[in-house]
């Protein structure tokens, strides 16, 4: 471990970061592979979770996502740059708290992470699948086959490298936020007020409490990019040393710029073009948003996109979602003893992936959501409370201590977490 860790020092000193220039196409890579991590399947559910509330509640909700959004994941990027230069997230945990401390937290943070990636594994099949079938009208091959040959494709992109990966998901974000934008305004002549028929009652303060207190966690989670920001902030190290941080923020807050605007403009559209009962409808039949759409107007036109936009959006999410998932799946390798060579760890790791997502895709089990649900505490856990602990502990994240953002994620984190929690246990 020693000699492996060495020698990354010893790669990090020999390159040169680069200053802090103005903003580049690297960064703009970052900041679209950011969003496509964040912005995926979870998107098309969010227009019903979030507009079953009612109007004041969404408004609050659209108010926080930005701060929520962005002081949390740039408090875990600050958490992965205090540690020595190329360490990754469970490192940089085993750096500053210790070996078990260290391995605890790895093996957490492949629980939280690798669930999703067999969700998305499970839809990527179900939704191709359905396209084939009802729009193309072509039968499809038998599903062992079809999640096979689409899990490969997907591990075809991964095995090019981390940077590959990246700039795949930094080139499907544009066609997805065309085509959000294509629904958002194609549903503006439909507006009839949706949404805006509850805006009149104002809701008792404890009932408006509990609403946002169940439906922060659903915001928090469609704009999730944990897994991703481990190989960013090695990466901006890399590239900018001293000033990473700087830089990170600066890519952190452009990306989420983006994803806010993007996202609520496209809720909004969608919540004053259905009716609360209508998103009720939407939810009891397990639909997204964009199915129920399809069917609510019958328009070939969505029909036929719907099913493009969700493959683009999970694929995107699922390739964001591997580079945690493997992250953690090689940290609790290496911290098991074995220390195999790196290429050799690589093809474990995607082997593993495979045969794990194969399997589950193929026999599409109905608890997934369930499972999602349980690694939400997990993940509110390394996102908001981990680095909000560690600028109080640690000394190299003493220079962060005293700002109010600080209070307000670890309120979020909180909120995030007993509402999961609840929603378990209720």
């Amino acid at each position: 471990m020693n000699d492996q860790a060495n020698s990354v020092d010893e790669r990090y000193e020999a390159a040169t970061p680069a200053s802090l220039s103005s903003w580049n196409r690297h960064d703009t890579t970052w900041m679209l592979g950011l969003f496509g991590t964040a912005i995926g399947a979870g998107t098309l559910f969010l227009p019903i979770n979030a507009g079953l509330g009612g109007f004041w509640p969404l408004m609050i909700l659209a108010l926080l996502a930005f701060p929520m959004t962005f002081y949390a994941h740039r408090g875990l990027t600050r958490f992965v740059l205090s540690g020595r230069a190329g360490a990754d997230i469970t490192e940089v945990v085993e750096e500053h708290f210790g070996i078990k401390a260290g391995a605890l937290i790895t093996l957490l943070y492949f629980f939280a992470i690798f669930p999703i990636l067999l969700i998305y594994s499970v839809a990527l099949t179900n939704t191709v699948g359905s396209f084939l079938e009802h729009q193309l009208h072509i039968t499809p091959p038998p599903r062992v086959v079809l999640s096979l040959v689409l899990i490969l494709g997907l591990l075809a992109v991964v095995r090019c490298g981390e940077q590959a990966i990246v700039k795949a998901m930094s080139l499907m974000v544009y066609p997805f936020i065309v085509a959000l934008l294509f629904l958002a305004v194609f549903l503006v002549p439909h507006w009839n007020g949706g949404i805006l028929a509850t805006a009149s009652t104002v809701p008792e303060p404890s009932a408006l409490l509990h609403t946002l207190w169940l439906a922060i966690p659903v915001m928090v989670f469609s704009f999730n990019h944990s897994p991703i920001i481990s190989a960013f902030a090695v990466d901006q190290k890399r590239r900018h040393g001293e000033h990473a941080e700087e830089r990170s923020s600066q890519i952190l807050s452009r990306a989420h710029g983006l994803m806010v605007v993007m996202v609520l403009f496209f809720v909004f559209s969608c919540v004053l073009t259905l009716s609360p009962a209508q998103l009720a409808e939407a939810k009891a039949q397990n639909l997204s948003i964009l199915s129920y759409l399809a069917n609510h107007f019958s328009n070939p036109t969505i029909a036929f996109a719907a099913p493009l936009i969700a493959f683009v959006a999970i694929s995107k999410s699922f390739l964001g979602h591997y580079i945690g998932a493997s992250e953690g799946l090689k940290g609790l390798v290496v911290k098991s003893g074995r220390r195999p060579a790196p290429k050799t760890l690589d093809r474990m790791t995607a082997a593993f992936m495979l045969v794990v997502c194969w399997i589950v895709a193929t026999l599409n089990p109905s608890i997934l959501g369930m499972i999602e649900t349980l690694g939400g505490p997990i993940i509110a856990a390394i996102l908001f409370l981990m680095p909000m602990y560690a600028i109080r502990k640690v000394p190299a994240m003493a220079r962060y201590r005293g700002q109010a953002s600080n209070v307000f994620v670890t309120l979020v984190g909180l909120v995030a977490i007993t509402a999961l929690i609840y929603s378990l246990t209720a």
